[in-house]
């Protein structure tokens, strides 16, 4: 799947002139559940970075999300809201603090990755309107997303202050949380794990490259490499954290819990879901830019192939040629329905592995770098 890069009109089946819808019936837009504001942003991140595109359709759909994410912010609440009916009236005043870290993180991915230089400008504006209310956002995935769009703003604009600010301030806040949280065996930010952990160590492994922080970038590692070993089964393949984890349960609560309840055949694995991978696939990449270890590439790849029948059920979850990805593994194998967020979770999952990719083959950085062959690929990862 390496060999290529994924199609688009799944993508784009899934939009129209408001923006992506969030969920579909098989391959179906399902107009009843609307249009949401943290698709719309992903879907952002996407034009910036997709291939095959002609100059006049990126910049009709970037135009497009990024309108979206325009008329989100509500002024008088200093803040984005989320959920939009179909008929394009709002659900809510205020959306979650997830959504407002995630349009953060995509101004400023947008800043430093669009190709169209108006794009780039007009993400810069929104970024400087509104990062100052988000640096007080207070939910750890809020706080690191916040963070990685502001890493961003900084690998594109180093002097520019406010993401300094915000980058500042996120990177302490979880570095304490992680030292707080800390109990033996137990190397993580919270008492239990939930959804889109890998970002939690990303923002950390990324902000302490941007402000030259290694102590951030040690507990980014440290942290990622525990969760990778939780992460991956002992046959070697990836089993992200199943949505039924969400809910603290003994497998995945510290501390108490017997030493089995950590082991990775331990987690409860369904239901498994696109976003995860491509947190690992993400965090795994910031890993490897700071580290150039081989373990990063390997647990990247893991990742990668659980869309591609790499998973507990031997399910193939992705399409190259539509660029669709199916909704997740279930206990009875897969989701069939392909929503926004799956759709884009592997399309972002998958230019990034390309990058990492392409990185790793060009500049080796400890001079050990081999072609992953199949047994090499998604081993546990050792804890530090």
């Amino acid at each position: 799947p390496l060999a290529g890069v994924p199609g688009l009109s799944g993508v784009l089946a899934m939009s129209d002139s408001t923006g992506m819808f969030q969920h579909a019936i098989g391959v179906v837009p399902d107009r009843r559940h609307g249009y949401c504001l943290d698709d719309n942003v992903r879907a952002l991140m996407l034009m910036n970075v997709a291939q095959g595109l002609s100059r006049s359709e990126r910049t009709r759909w970037s135009g497009t999300y990024a309108s979206f994410i325009q008329h989100a912010w509500n002024p008088e609440a200093r803040r984005f809201r989320n959920f939009m009916r179909f008929e394009r009236t709002w659900c809510e005043e205020v959306g979650s603090a997830d959504s407002n870290g995630r349009a953060l993180w995509a101004l400023g991915h947008t800043v430093e990755n669009a190709p169209d230089p108006d794009i780039r400008r007009w993400a810069q504006v929104w970024f400087d309107e509104v990062w100052p209310a988000l640096d007080e956002l207070d939910w750890p995935r809020a706080r690191a997303f916040v963070m990685l769009g502001a890493a961003a703003m900084l690998r594109a604009q180093p002097g520019h202050e406010g993401a300094r600010v915000l980058l500042a301030h996120g990177g302490a806040w979880l570095h304490d949380l992680l030292d707080q949280g800390r109990r033996p065996g137990w190397t993580w930010f919270e008492p239990r794990l939930g959804y889109d952990n890998a970002r939690l160590s990303q923002a950390l492994i990324e902000g302490g490259l941007v402000l030259d922080r290694p102590d951030w970038t040690c507990a980014g590692l440290e942290s990622l490499a525990w969760l990778a070993g939780r992460q991956t089964a002992a046959a070697g393949h990836f089993r992200p954290v199943g949505s039924e984890s969400f809910a603290a349960r003994p497998s995945f609560v510290a501390p108490g819990g017997s030493p089995a309840g950590l082991l990775p055949d331990a987690v409860l694995p369904f239901d498994q879901q696109p976003l995860e991978a491509q947190a690992a696939v993400e965090a795994a990449r910031g890993a490897w830019e700071a580290s150039g270890e081989q373990c990063w590439l390997d647990h990247a790849l893991s990742a990668h192939r659980w869309f591609f029948g790499g998973n507990d059920r031997g399910v193939v979850l992705a399409d190259m040629a539509t660029g669709r990805s199916r909704d997740g593994v279930t206990p009875r194998g897969v989701n069939e329905n392909c929503g926004a967020e799956s759709i884009l979770a592997f399309q972002l999952a998958h230019y990034s592995m390309l990058a990492l990719w392409g990185a790793a083959r060009a500049a080796p950085r400890s001079g050990d770098f081999v072609e992953p062959g199949p047994r090499s690929v998604g081993q546990p990862l050792a804890n530090p």
